[in-house]
């Protein structure tokens, strides 16, 4: 049973995440042959302050 995390800076509409989940499952289902209802996607939306690259937080200027 396939579980993907997808941990982004910022948030994303119902929508993207509506059509992310789509693309992903069906990938799954035709690579990897893992029917659709074996597939669990969870989103974790972060707030910029959370995440830094090169030592600079993302809500930095």
């Amino acid at each position: 049973m396939p579980y993907v995390n997808i941990r982004i800076a910022g948030s994303l509409s119902r929508e993207q995440k509506q059509k992310i989940a789509e693309e992903i499952t069906d990938t799954l289902e035709r690579i990897a042959l893992k029917p659709k209802s074996y597939n669990y996607i969870a989103f974790d939306e972060l707030p910029d302050e959370n995440w830094a690259i090169a030592g600079k937080l993302l809500d930095e200027d």
